[in-house]
């Protein structure tokens, strides 16, 4: 299974040490290209077209803030990638709900 990561410089070269590509996005436009060269959206020139596009897009949290609405939409089109939100470099982000308790608040049970 493919992965792709999208994040600041630290997370992406993290990852690149597993093998896993990434994109750093420092800011909006950085994070919105990115996006749309995995998800193959907008026509931009350097988007992958023989590669096979990942199945699972790895976002920090400071990214997924920049891109709510995008991903809003992405997520209701049930596509591939699948996206997965983690802390970023400084920690988890006061007010986001963490893995755990969105399984909690799904489960209706705390173990």
């Amino acid at each position: 299974m493919k992965y792709f990561v999208i994040g600041e410089r630290e997370i992406v070269l993290a990852f690149s040490l597993v093998g896993v590509p990434g994109a750093v996005a420092v800011n909006r436009a950085e994070a919105l290209d990115a996006f749309n060269r995995v998800t193959g959206k907008g026509g931009t020139a350097s988007a992958p077209v023989d590669q096979e596009r990942p199945k699972v897009l790895i976002l920090t949290e400071e990214v997924s803030m920049l891109l709510e609405s995008e991903l809003l939409d992405w997520q209701k089109g049930a596509q591939y990638p699948l996206v997965v939100e983690i802390p970023g470099i400084n920690g988890h982000l006061s007010g986001r709900k963490t893995l755990t308790d969105s399984i909690r608040e799904a489960v209706g049970i705390q173990v």
